[in-house]
């Protein structure tokens, strides 16, 4: 069932995918100017439904695996004609598979925002847009100022560009609040000094860490990893500080609550030498037995992998074919995560049941490890840790 918020004056009709912290508020502003807004979040009904008729169709999800993963959903349901408006933050590469993946037909723009839950509220972001926004102008300007950035991706690319300043810049300053707190400074006073200097604003909300959670932490170090370029040292640095943070339970945290991560464990500042989880919240949740990696320094260890659903189900069952897609799409997902695609896995191993089914599997394989392959073990066990599964796949990357 596809929930429909309000049949408005405006002739545009908008289905809206994604209910998070920040799309709730967006679709009401979309509502309150009479536009005709259907919603859609996971569990609400077909993505495919929601898509149909609208001219416009909004996603404000995750990351990059997410998007993909709704809008292939969507695809029979998207009229002919209509603007797929992408507004999370996913980075200009994912937006261009994006334009591979819907059709000729239908218009594609890439529109992430600056801006946390208040201003969506308010209508006071900034729309950082590239594309042709012929057919989506007006609807975007319900949400704030829109900069007309250039060509498909340019919107994507500002976005990662700016966090990649401005996320580092908040480790720093917690950084530098647990400097001042070990040496005896008035923590109030640093912070009346630095509201002074360039960094004023940014000094004020780190000095006192949200209760709320406007731009949650494992959603800023998501941003930072995709705009740490081959190269770059500060943006690699603040992600494994925020990566740790992740670890210790702040991921839902705002961003702002690294000042408290950094001050309670001010000894964390090795963290890129340290085992630090990785459990994304794009893929099905483990047991509680174990985590889905483990990243120390610039490698990723990935545990085996199984066709499993969100509610811990196996998927296709007896069918070699669907459980090695569910597997190599959670593994996407995984790499995703952390920066990383299929091109930076080093070795990967493959436990099968039953041998014979080897060219099932590797058909699937092929779709997703192109070019020269990976150093790789392949080995028939006589059963694995549920009754159905035929296939588990771990893996070892070298993250860029």
């Amino acid at each position: 069932m596809v929930e429909c918020l309000a049949s408005g004056l405006n002739q545009n009709v908008i289905a809206f995918l994604g209910q998070g912290r920040m799309g709730v508020p967006m679709a009401r502003r979309l509502v309150e100017a009479g536009h005709q807004v259907k919603v859609w979040r996971r569990g609400l009904g077909a993505v495919s439904a929601a898509v149909e008729d609208a001219d416009v169709v909004i996603t404000m999800l995750r990351d990059g695996p997410a998007v993909e993963e709704v809008l292939t959903q969507a695809l029979p349901g998207l009229r002919e004609g209509a603007t797929v408006v992408e507004m999370s933050t996913i980075g200009p590469e994912a937006v261009l598979s994006l334009r591979e993946l819907l059709p000729s037909s239908v218009n594609l723009v890439d529109a992430p925002v600056l801006g946390s839950v208040g201003p969506a509220a308010d209508g006071t972001l900034t729309v950082l847009a590239g594309g042709d926004l012929s057919a989506c102008r007006s609807v975007l300007s319900v949400f704030g100022t829109v900069r007309e950035l250039g060509p498909l991706g340019a919107g994507a690319a500002m976005k990662v560009a700016v966090m990649g300043a401005l996320v580092p810049a908040q480790v720093l300053l917690a950084e530098t609040f647990a400097y001042g707190e070990a040496h005896g400074v008035d923590r109030q006073a640093l912070a009346e000094v630095l509201e002074e200097t360039p960094l004023g604003a940014l000094a004020a909300r780190v000095a006192a860490p949200a209760q709320e959670t406007r731009y949650a932490l494992g959603l800023a170090a998501k941003d930072v990893r995709l705009g740490a370029w081959e190269g770059t040292t500060m943006a690699r640095a603040a992600g494994a500080r925020l990566a740790a943070a992740e670890a210790a339970g702040y991921a839902d945290r705002d961003v702002t609550s690294i000042a408290t991560f950094v001050s309670a464990a001010p000894s964390s500042g090795d963290a890129g030498g340290r085992a630090v989880r990785v459990n994304p919240g794009s893929v099905p949740a483990t047991n509680g037995m174990y985590s889905h990696a483990v990243r120390v320094g610039d490698m990723l260890y990935v545990s085996g992998q199984a066709a499993f659903d969100e509610r811990g189900q196996l998927v296709g069952e007896g069918d070699m074919t669907t459980q090695a897609e569910v597997i190599f799409q959670n593994i996407g997902k995984i790499l995703a995560d952390q920066g990383a695609d299929f091109s930076d896995i080093a070795f990967i191993r493959t436990y099968m049941t039953d041998l014979d089914m080897r060219m099932e599997y590797g058909a699937v394989r092929r779709k997703y490890l192109t070019g020269t392959p990976p150093a790789s073990t392949t080995v028939e066990v006589s059963k694995l840790f549920m009754p159905g599964l035929l296939l588990e796949v771990d893996l070892i990357v070298a993250l860029p």
